[in-house]
């Protein structure tokens, strides 16, 4: 009591002095600037701009972009209750999904929902990495390697591993890929804007992640713009079919959303991939720059829209599973994309934060509970492994549920007889842009006929 009476005795003068300021002062000379300031420049820009001014080099924002223009709360789904009846129990909607059916080992999984390429070295720290492959297996779901290599602790620890073919080539050869459930061609990300040159020093790389990247004390590992020696579309469409004659899983190809999507899938279409991953501009990582977060790519929302829309125009979509990523967050956002056309949907920033759930507290106040993640992180000997499984694991058991009960009430009996049909919306330029009923709209389809 004595202590805080004295620190309210010494911040009194400084507080009434800020006050009389506030109250009395033309703006070149009152406190109050800063608020005004702050509106116009927004507190990020400020504090950005700090950073930017006392590193003097690019930023690197862990979990991706602030801004979210996928309009996923505009739209809803649509209930049956009498002229069609709902099926009798929740706990028999069937959540499987099937990623490459087409391959000669397709990729089964439990519930649509798989963790995404976050790697260990260039974003995530071992124990993290190993807490996702844990909490995956534990529902039934699959793990990503991201831009790293298989290392022995994920494998172990997953059902299903994906890994990720890509620019830095750290995941290359048979000792590697045959240890895969599914091999993912990794061209773009939504976080980067697409695909561009990044660099990790020698200095960064430790012992084990060194061993597991094969490269030698003191070597950069980097990260390409394009796969070194392809030099034309042709060579990618090469790697790609030489790719899928090689291995019996489903080989995939992971591409960034931006205004170019339909070229783009062209010429994945001239390719044997089995799927097709495409990444939203909202989609996270460790270490890319506001500037591409913010400002390159093409929403989320759009990017799976115009994926859907161009396959089914030129009769692919059933030679193509499609996975969406980038932003997505919520069992509805996961529902929605599914209704709009997707196979299944990574999940990456979302997951963390579930698998951290109350560890969090081990890093605040003092730093952000990603220091408990990040491969350079000062605090990832604080992760529990085994806690942090398990809560990943309760967290897409919930979503299953959650997810289980939407798709009762719309009346269906399996995720995937979700579609466009299932859903409404407010905005008259998404309807037309999605194909889905505008909410304003009145019906004019007989429904009575079919009672």
């Amino acid at each position: 009591m004595l202590l805080s009476w004295m620190m309210m005795k010494l911040m009194d003068p400084s507080i009434d002095e800020a006050t009389r300021k506030m109250l009395t002062e033309d703006y070149p000379d009152n406190p109050f600037l800063m608020v005004t300031v702050a509106e116009k420049l927004s507190p990020r820009a400020m504090m950005e701009a700090a950073m930017r001014a006392e590193a003097g080099k690019e930023l690197t924002r862990p979990l991706g972009s602030p801004i979210v223009l996928s309009p996923w709360d505009k739209i809803l789904l649509n209930p049956r209750q009498l002229f069609e009846l709902p099926p009798p129990d929740y706990k028999n909607i069937d959540m499987k999904t099937v990623i490459g059916p087409r391959a000669k080992k397709p990729l089964q999984l439990d519930i649509p929902i798989m963790i995404t390429g976050m790697s260990y070295g260039g974003s995530l720290s071992l124990p993290i990495k190993v807490a996702l492959a844990k909490g995956s297996a534990l529902a039934g779901t699959s793990t990503n390697t991201g831009e790293s290599a298989v290392t022995g602790e994920e494998r172990g620890a997953a059902k299903y591993l994906i890994g990720q073919y890509h620019r830095g080539g750290q995941l290359s050869g048979k000792e590697q890929l045959g240890q895969l459930d599914a091999i993912e061609i990794q061209l773009g990300q939504g976080a980067w804007g697409g695909a561009v040159t990044e660099t990790m020093k020698a200095d960064k790389i430790g012992e084990h992640l060194r061993k597991a990247w094969h490269l030698e004390k003191g070597e950069d590992a980097t990260v390409y713009a394009r796969m070194p020696g392809k030099n034309t579309t042709q060579d990618y469409i090469t790697m790609i079919n030489e790719m899928k004659a090689q291995y019996d899983v489903p080989v995939g190809v992971k591409i960034a959303g931006t205004d170019y999507i339909e070229y783009e899938l062209a010429v994945i279409a001239k390719t044997q991939a089995d799927y097709i991953v495409v990444d939203g501009s909202e989609g996270g990582t460790a270490v890319a720059n506001p500037t591409l977060q913010d400002n390159v790519g093409l929403p989320t929302f759009h990017t799976l829209v115009r994926t859907v829309d161009w396959l089914t125009k030129n009769n692919l979509r059933d030679k193509f599973s499609v996975i969406v990523a980038g932003g997505l967050t919520t069992p509805g956002h996961f529902l929605k994309a599914l209704a709009l056309g997707a196979d299944a949907v990574y999940i990456g920033s979302i997951a963390l934060l579930a698998a951290l759930h109350t560890q969090m507290t081990k890093a605040l106040p003092q730093a952000p509970p990603s220091q408990m993640l990040l491969y350079t992180g000062k605090l990832t000997d604080k992760l529990n492994v085994d806690a942090a499984a398990l809560h990943l694991a309760k967290f897409l058991d919930s979503c299953k549920i959650e997810m289980q009960l939407a798709v009762q009430a719309v009346g269906k009996s399996s995720i995937t007889e979700l579609n466009r049909s299932d859903m409404v919306t407010v905005e008259k330029d998404l309807s037309e842009f999605a194909a889905i009923r505008y909410a304003g709209s009145h019906r004019n389809d007989q429904q009575e006929n079919k009672c």
